[in-house]
């Protein structure tokens, strides 16, 4: 397991100074909030972890938004389900975190995040490999996520539309000139 540091970084990215600019390169790709709502189900109260700039909230009924805790301040079973999108690389103990999510929701858990194992298979990593092997460091594995939930998962791959709204830097993959877009890699950072 990756060590990391007060900012949940693996130690090399510093989350108090980048993911600026959310607004104009975050926003949610409808395609993308269909299949978080479908992982939610009949969900009618959500827990939202880690929230950042909000972009999916609005796929289901009622949310409660928080940051990552290894002790929420939730009932057992508090929520219909919960969901947390691309922030569990960021989170100082990830194990206890999503452990808590589970023990707050008595349905469905969704965590989209990034497969450390299938970042080195994006198109980038010929070009920039020390890049690509930064951004593996910084995610936990699926094996991981899924034993903290309680070791049963349904792990799904979420296609990335190519003119995806949602700039997060594989969303990019169609437009790789926003790739050297300072802005949109420091919106795309968190």
């Amino acid at each position: 397991m990756t060590t990391r540091t007060h900012d949940g970084s693996a130690g090399d990215v510093d989350h108090g100074a980048v993911g600026t600019g959310h607004a104009l390169f975050r926003r949610p790709d409808e395609r993308i909030a269909r299949f978080i709502a479908g992982s939610l189900g009949e969900a009618r109260s959500v827990l939202h972890v880690g929230t950042g700039a909000g972009s999916y909230e609005n796929v289901v009924g009622t949310v409660t938004a928080s940051g990552p805790s290894e002790d929420l301040p939730f009932a057992d079973g508090a929520f219909d389900a919960a969901m947390t999108l691309f922030s569990v690389h960021q989170w100082s103990d990830v194990t206890a975190g999503l452990r808590e999510m589970r023990r707050v929701t008595r349905g469905p858990v969704t965590v989209l995040t990034c497969d450390p194992a299938l970042v080195r298979d994006f198109w980038l990593h010929a070009y920039a490999p020390e890049v690509l092997d930064t951004e593996a460091r910084r995610f936990p594995p699926v094996a991981e996520i899924a034993a903290a939930l309680g070791g049963t998962a349904t792990v799904e791959a979420v296609p990335i539309p190519l003119d995806c709204t949602d700039g997060f830097n594989e969303a990019y993959y169609g437009r790789p000139e926003l790739l050297l877009d300072p802005a949109a890699r420091q919106a795309g950072s968190a």
